[in-house]
């Protein structure tokens, strides 16, 4: 069998280098491109995007744009991590709140129906490390993870293709186990 390939979009996140090993940990081979030079298309040559978090807002639709084209036009599997669910979220209509910051691990309650979560129990603890929460998720939208800190800890869309996480699931077991269960989908 061959062997997958991700893409991983660099939004600017710190952690790039633990995001590209832990899915090398799980089997996959990884590129990753900076947003600015996201391709258009991924023609065959990618089994799954993954956006990481960042240091530019996601409110920043004109930055952001060609990778928002990629992501809600490729027919593979795509995660957002930390900033990068926000970016999907926001391109689609969600508003972001400032609130308290959070850095460590913290509870999060996960749909244990959905297919991302079959590797881990119903609360699980992931790395947090941000100020800005998503409120609600956006219109083609769920929730299917939430804790006492943020109603939309964990999406998907209406129609399994695109996850997004609040939290860095490049740190800890339980955020390496849900991208288990994410690297499943495009296997």
């Amino acid at each position: 069998m061959a062997t997958s390939r991700v893409l991983v979009v660099n939004n600017g996140t710190l952690s790039l280098k633990q995001l590209r090993k832990r899915f090398e940990e799980l089997g996959s081979e990884t590129d990753a491109v900076d947003a600015a030079s996201v391709p258009s298309r991924t023609n065959g040559r990618y089994q799954a995007i993954v956006l990481s978090g960042t240091k530019v807002r996601a409110y920043d639709s004109d930055y952001y744009r060609p990778l928002i084209d990629l992501v809600m036009t490729a027919d593979v599997p795509v995660f957002g991590i930390c900033g990068g669910m926000q970016i999907i979220a926001v391109a689609n209509g969600a508003e972001l709140a400032e609130g308290p910051q959070r850095v460590g691990g913290f509870e999060v309650g996960v749909d244990t129906e959905e297919p991302v979560f079959a590797h881990v129990k119903p609360t699980v603890t992931v790395f947090q490390r941000h100020t800005l929460y998503l409120q609600a998720a956006p219109d083609g939208f769920r929730a299917i993870g939430r804790s006492q800190h943020a109603p939309v800890e964990f999406l998907r869309s209406t129609d399994g293709r695109i996850h997004g996480a609040q939290a860095h699931l490049e740190f800890r077991q339980d955020g390496k186990e849900i991208l288990r269960g994410f690297a499943d989908l495009y296997r």
